[in-house]
C-alpha cells in the first residue's frame, strides 16, 4: 500500500451526522436516568414505605431498637414520640428513631 492509498483512505470517511449523535446522547442520557432511578431511588421509597408501616404497628410491649442502638420496650406511645423502658430507664425517643421491632409484645396477640 502506498502512502497516497492510506491518505485517500482517511479522506474517505464521512462526517457523522449531527442529528445522529443528538439523538444517541439523548436516548443515553434517557436510559442513565431509568437506571438511576431503578437502582438507588426506588429502593430507597421502598424502605422508606415499610418503614413507615411498621411505625404505624408498633404496640406496648414490643420490643425494639433505636437508630442510637438502644434497646427497649414500649411502654406508652404518643403522636411523634414513643416511651421506652430499658433496663431500670425510662425514655422518650421520637417514633422515627425507631429502627426494627425486634420481638412483638403480648398485646399484639
Amino acid at each position: 500500500m502506498a502512502f497516497a492509498d492510506i491518505c485517500g483512505l482517511f479522506a474517505q470517511q464521512t462526517v457523522p451526522d449531527p442529528r445522529a449523535q443528538m439523538a444517541q446522547t439523548v436516548a443515553l442520557m434517557v436510559f442513565m436516568g431509568l437506571a438511576m432511578y431503578f437502582l438507588m431511588f426506588r429502593p430507597q421509597q421502598k424502605k422508606a414505605r415499610q418503614h413507615a408501616e411498621m411505625l404505624k404497628t408498633i404496640k406496648n410491649g414490643d420490643r425494639v431498637v433505636t437508630t442510637s442502638g438502644i434497646l427497649g420496650t414500649i411502654i406508652g406511645i404518643k403522636d411523634k414520640s414513643v416511651s421506652l423502658r430499658s433496663a431500670d430507664t425510662k425514655l422518650e425517643v421520637l417514633k422515627s428513631s425507631i429502627a426494627e421491632v425486634t420481638e412483638r409484645g403480648a398485646a399484639e396477640s
